[in-house]
């Protein structure tokens, strides 16, 4: 699972930030590329990485600012020049669809693949196949929510011992027997996988939230994400232009990783207004609060790491 971060910046892009975009690869569990958020741009900032727009099979929107929502009438459009004939999910609040089919009408566009939608509601989950996506309503004025991407589990490892113990050598028999509940053997002996497999491997946990200002409930929500992506739009001492905007500090992104116990923060959706040498005293900063702070920059890919 690997995170790379199409577009960091709030508001309005600039030459070093884009707008809100960020893609989660999950190509090697048969997912595609999940994309959450796609702002003005995010397909330029799509042809300077490795991601191929066709692989794109689920879009996430947080919200409908036009931070987050302008480049997706283009990204779909042009998807559909690339060999883009699978279908595509978008996962949105309601009133996307018009803003598509509008979008569509107006400029004459025609995709060949069908896009299904699905509405937002607080405390939604998407069972997928393989992760639940579980939906939290935020606090921003205009109706925003928050992911939380959960891994199914994985199958434990064989016992080799065990199996050798049962006159088992290595084999394709190994993978057979972990494939399915049971097996029966040659000689008519039957195999029950739970008695020869250790305990489940517990699936990642990913929480990518949209724009917001403090939620209580959000650390019920976020705890034990093993990555928390959370917006920090302005520094502490702007506290009340952060609150009028329903946005969130650095700081109190920092004290709800804190109080989730997460693995990982990273700070995303930072204004605009600040230059690298001032991002970087306001890490310091961060990192006193919580210390396994980061703050996103564009084409930064973050892999969470496999649960132990």
């Amino acid at each position: 699972m690997h995170v790379t971060f199409l577009g960091t910046g709030s508001g309005l892009p600039s030459n070093n930030r884009n707008v809100s975009s960020l893609a989660l690869d999950l190509t090697n569990k048969g997912e595609g590329i999940w994309l959450f958020d796609c702002g003005e741009a995010t397909q330029h900032q799509i042809l300077k990485t490795s991601i191929k727009p066709r692989k794109i099979s689920k879009i996430f929107i947080t919200h409908l600012h036009g931070d987050h929502i302008y480049g997706l009438p283009g990204l779909l459009s042009s998807r559909a020049f690339l060999d883009g004939t699978s279908p595509v999910d978008i996962y949105a609040p309601k009133g996307i669809q018009t803003f598509i089919d509008t979008a569509f009408r107006v400029s004459g566009t025609h995709v060949p693949y069908v896009i299904h939608y699905h509405d937002l509601v607080d405390g939604g989950v998407f069972q997928l196949k393989t992760c639940d996506v579980h939906v939290k309503q935020l606090n921003h004025g205009l109706v925003s929510f928050g992911f939380k991407v959960c891994e199914h589990n994985q199958l434990g490892e064989l016992n080799v011992q065990k199996l050798q113990a049962l006159g088992l050598k290595p084999s394709p028999l190994y993978q057979q027997i972990k494939d399915q509940p049971e097996t029966t053997l040659p000689d008519g002996r039957v195999i029950m996988r739970r008695d020869v497999i250790g305990p489940d491997k517990k699936g990642r946990v990913i929480s990518i939230l949209g724009d917001t200002g403090p939620v209580d409930a959000l650390v019920d929500f976020i705890k034990g994400s093993q990555l928390l992506i959370h917006e920090g739009t302005y520094e502490q001492a702007l506290v009340e232009l952060a609150r009028s905007h329903s946005h969130s500090t650095i700081d109190e992104a920092c004290e709800l990783a804190q109080l989730g116990n997460v693995d990982q923060l990273i700070i995303n959706h930072l204004s605009q207004r600040y230059d690298p040498h001032q991002l970087n005293t306001l890490l310091e900063d961060a990192q006193i609060i919580f210390q396994q702070t980061a703050f996103a920059y564009d084409f930064m890919t973050y892999t969470v790491p496999k649960r132990s």
